[in-house]
């Protein structure tokens, strides 16, 4: 009866499913970035990833595929085999905006992947050349309601989160503001520091260092509180215009059917390498706001972010190029 007992115990034992400590990576992992190099994608992808290869005993591996709005690298991911070892960043360009932006996509965000961890959210800020007669969101907004038309602004490109914060800003305020796209946040900036661009949205890293030399007006923060690096520099709620949230933000996501075990396991090392000191100093220099919601939660997040910026693409009526 002993025996009968141990080998059913045993028999049980391996029917279980597997613990998250149970999956453990033999071989390198890919973390596909749907954006080129040297952009906020690529920076908080590299960091994660370093931290993430040593808790995992594996490297970590990023890949930049940029190209057709973040569509080619989180098709590829879609479409990989669902075993743990590939992975890709989301972003709220393609999880968020291009399902309103483009009929066609060619992937589901909420069916096509498993979410692991919504990493970090990076408020988007909202700049003036340093000619434009404003000095803060009030004093703009009347200028443009003065001269609809007249004032323009840039972005990194058509869909890019600067292109949607800026026109969830002319919805909010009533504002005409015509937008003039560039091939990336760099030629955007340029244009803005020589005057040929009245105002542009973007992440903090790229405007402050012009802002503390004078260059550009930093007037409004898309985020719900103010940033620790310009604190007296108001966000667009407490301006006037409760609600109002405006920010990228980055997450993990394995293809759909890879295994709980391994998204646990991933999980783990994600938030490893959110609470190590390099990825914290990392993400505070560019006044990101680390998140660490886990599966469940970031899955529902995608839901509603998906809902809120359609209805930004939607009301300003904007389609993929």
């Amino acid at each position: 009866m002993l025996v009968l007992a141990a080998t059913a115990l045993l028999a049980l034992a391996a029917l279980r499913p597997a613990a998250a400590e149970d999956w453990t990576p033999t071989r390198p992992i890919r973390l596909l970035v749907p954006y080129g190099p040297g952009g906020s994608s690529d920076v908080i992808a590299r960091a994660v990833a370093v931290e993430m290869s040593r808790d995992l005993g594996q490297q970590v591996v990023v890949e930049n595929k940029g190209g057709g709005q973040g569509t080619i690298a989180t098709v590829e991911a879609a479409r990989a085999r669902p075993d743990g070892y590939t992975l890709v960043l989301g972003h709220v360009g393609t999880l968020a905006v291009n399902p309103a932006m483009m009929p066609k996509l060619p992937y589901s965000p909420t069916k096509d992947f498993a979410p692991i961890i919504l990493l970090a959210k990076l408020p988007m800020v909202f700049a003036l050349n340093a000619r434009v007669p404003a000095n803060d969101l009030a004093s703009f907004v009347a200028l443009a309601k003065k001269e609809p038309g007249k004032l323009n602004y840039g972005s990194a490109g058509n869909g890019s989160a600067g292109h949607l914060a800026f026109e969830m800003l002319k919805t909010a305020t009533g504002i005409d503001v015509v937008h003039v796209p560039y091939k990336g946040t760099g030629a955007q900036l340029q244009d803005l520091l020589a005057g040929n661009i009245d105002a542009a949205s973007a992440g903090l890293p790229g405007l402050l260092p012009q802002a503390e030399s004078g260059r550009v007006k930093i007037i409004a923060v898309g985020s719900s509180r103010r940033l620790d690096a310009i604190p007296d520099v108001p966000t667009v709620a407490e301006s006037g215009y409760p609600g109002f949230e405006s920010s990228q933000w980055f997450g993990l996501l394995a293809p759909a059917g890879t295994p709980a075990s391994a998204i646990a396991r991933l999980n783990k090392a994600a938030h490893a390498a959110l609470a190590s000191e390099s990825v914290r100093l990392r993400l505070a220099q560019d006044s990101s706001e680390v998140s660490g919601a886990g599966p469940a939660d970031f899955a529902a997040f995608i839901v509603a972010e998906e809902k809120r910026w359609g209805e930004v693409v939607r009301r300003a009526n904007l389609h993929a190029e």
